[in-house]
């Protein structure tokens, strides 16, 4: 009996709970912070879509070639206008020739009207672009109260902590002392500025051939005086086995090689063939970068005959100190050559330098050697490609696949260095895998991409004509 109502009591336990509805848990929320305006965000994307949309690389192209066609026009109308003072039979000749110089002024005014009307469109798109860059920097302003963890500070100061890193490395080694003299000084002036694309062109073998360089030899051989040059990475983008040469600009673009190749051997790649792209040609002769070594071979086109410069120990070779940017290196690039007003000059890396460039100018002699070495604070791969201009080296870094920027400057008369040089390059294509500065003409040749493509370096003492024509 006393079993029976304790399982009966279980029972009616049991059922209670079962039939007991759960208790309910509410919470409030409550943020003492205020809700981000993700509208006022989305405004600022739309503005800088628009701003990337409305001011592009081509229309920059489009004002430079028409100053390009006023600035070759120009001096033919003035030689036509001298031969016709000189020789004019005041009959037949004199009227024919009356009636050239007449159709040349009215095609230089074609020229000017449409390098107004595209500078005036370009004055408006820019005070538009000012305008709307005000409203994104106050934009930003504001939204940057929201960055309670403040991220953006410590991004800045990550910034500052890297700049004053890099003054701290270059005390490590101290640069030389000159021993330039002052007419190391550049004839032209300052560097102030880089003009968009004067030449562009996709050469004679269009996309074929990734890695590459081309221009103009700086000390050139009697009669080959316009003649340009072209190296193409025939073997895995990293390797050559000859030098292209074209008896004018015009046959390059054209893709007609008169002269033909010159062969460094018939193998590629094997001993002293050239490895990687970032070669020059000076006086005849290509310096570049020799198989498998730390070492520059210089080939005489004309003898045929090979000189070998070795390199201080610890250079990096063979891909190892490479220039490169955040979403790739460029393989091979671990010595670049380059000309200036000069001479020849080697840029590398070594190991004791912690990766950072080093600076070496190359005497030429019956023995190739090095006749004074810099070095610098700038790390290697966070550089793109580097060239020479009056003694000054300077350094690029990619920004995005339209624009490079010249970031950095190393002056050998001097010794110092400057990490805020702020001149940017309109690419056509987003990779530049060399670049050769021509003192003959001041004139920076890139290869992109199997692109050819130059740009006019304006100096002070040339900037005042350019500011003219503009």
């Amino acid at each position: 009996m006393m079993l029976c109502v304790i399982v009966l009591l279980c029972s009616l336990f049991t059922i209670t709970q079962q039939t007991v509805p759960p208790a309910k848990c509410l919470c409030e929320l409550s943020s003492s912070e205020k809700a981000f305006p993700f509208d006022k965000l989305k405004t600022v994307q739309d503005s800088a879509s628009l701003c990337n949309k409305n001011i592009t690389p081509e229309k920059t192209f489009d004002l430079e070639s028409l100053l390009l066609g006023l600035d070759r026009r120009l001096p033919e109308l003035e030689k036509d206008v001298e031969m016709l003072e000189k020789e004019n039979d005041g009959e037949l000749y004199g009227a024919l020739s009356l009636h050239v110089i007449e159709n040349e002024l009215a095609e230089i005014k074609q020229l000017l009207d449409k390098l107004n009307s595209t500078a005036l469109a370009h004055l408006d798109l820019s005070a538009d672009a000012t305008l709307q860059l005000v409203d994104v920097k106050g934009d930003m302003q504001e939204l940057e109260e929201f960055d309670t963890m403040q991220v953006v500070k410590s991004q800045q100061a990550n910034q500052r902590l890297k700049r004053d890193l890099d003054q701290c490395r270059n005390g490590l080694h101290p640069t030389p002392k000159p021993t330039l003299s002052p007419e190391g000084t550049c004839p032209h002036g300052r560097f102030l500025n880089i003009s968009g694309p004067r030449v562009f062109t996709a050469g004679e073998y269009p996309g074929s051939y990734m890695y590459g360089a081309w221009g103009r030899d700086p000390k050139p051989e009697a009669g080959k005086e316009s003649w340009h040059w072209l190296v193409l990475m025939t073997s895995s983008n990293r390797h050559s086995n000859y030098i292209r040469q074209y008896s004018s600009l015009s046959s390059l673009i054209a893709g007609v090689s008169v002269p033909g190749n010159v062969q460094i051997h018939p193998n590629n790649p094997t001993t002293n063939t050239i490895q990687g792209p970032n070669v020059v040609l000076y006086g005849g002769a290509l310096y570049y970068n020799c198989y498998n070594t730390d070492a520059v071979c210089q080939f005489n086109l004309t003898t045929k005959s090979i000189i070998r410069l070795e390199l201080p120990k610890g250079t990096r070779y063979n891909s190892k100190g490479n220039f490169c940017h955040l979403e790739e290196c460029y393989p091979y690039t671990d010595l670049d050559l380059a000309t200036d007003e000069s001479g020849i000059w080697v840029i590398y890396t070594t190991t004791q330098n912690f990766g950072n460039l080093v600076l070496s100018k190359v005497k030429l002699d019956q023995q190739l050697k090095l006749s004074q070495t810099w070095y610098t604070s700038v790390y290697k791969q966070s550089v793109t490609n580097t060239f020479m201009a009056c003694g000054i080296l300077y350094a690029t870094r990619y920004v995005d696949k339209t624009v490079e920027e010249i970031f950095y400057s190393f002056d050998t008369s001097t010794g110092k260095e400057n990490f805020n040089i702020g001149i940017f390059i309109n690419k056509m294509s987003p990779n530049i895998l060399s670049l050769n500065y021509s003192p003959v003409d001041q004139m920076l040749h890139a290869y992109s991409d199997s692109k050819l493509v130059s740009y006019k370096l304006l100096f002070e003492k040339t900037h005042d004509t350019y500011t003219y024509m503009q």
